[in-house]
């Protein structure tokens, strides 16, 4: 793939890189590194109509939208054909992510991760097929075709 489609392999090495980042590294992103998220949480849970968003629902749509792009990337570099194998593929990352994750001493694995993941990754690839649409109408009759 990446001497058919070296910009995009190479995109969607550097976005598997810093998911890589984001879920293995040694220090959790809602530590304290997230003193604004908590403060715009505590501002919403004053409100009637805002008290529904809360850090759980956030971190889980977080994730889904985490893994939108690798759906959309996977699909753009395996095809159309193979819109399963970009589904697996999204699934397998996730899995293996959440597996290693019970190993570091600053992570742990969480099923809603995987449910989460998995669902981003299986928005992408549909995303994908929707945006890559047009390509299979606009393709020419295939020659040899009885035209009506």
């Amino acid at each position: 793939m990446l001497h058919r489609h070296p910009v995009l392999s190479l995109v969607t090495l550097a976005y598997l890189a810093f998911v890589g980042w984001v879920t293995l590294g040694p220090q959790p992103l809602d530590s304290a590194n997230n003193g604004w998220l908590l403060r715009a949480l505590g501002f919403f849970a004053r409100h009637d109509a805002t008290d529904w968003i809360t850090y759980g629902r956030v971190e889980f749509a977080a994730n889904i939208g985490m893994f939108i792009p690798i759906g959309v990337f996977l699909l753009l570099l395996l095809g159309r054909r193979l819109w399963w194998l970009a589904i697996l593929a999204g699934v397998v990352l996730t899995g293996s992510i959440e597996f290693t994750q019970q190993f570091l001493p600053t992570r742990y694995p969480d099923l809603r991760d995987l449910v989460a993941n998995s669902a981003g990754a299986v928005l992408g690839v549909l995303f994908a097929l929707v945006i890559t649409g047009w390509e299979v109408v606009r393709r020419p009759p295939v020659r040899g075709s009885a035209r009506v």
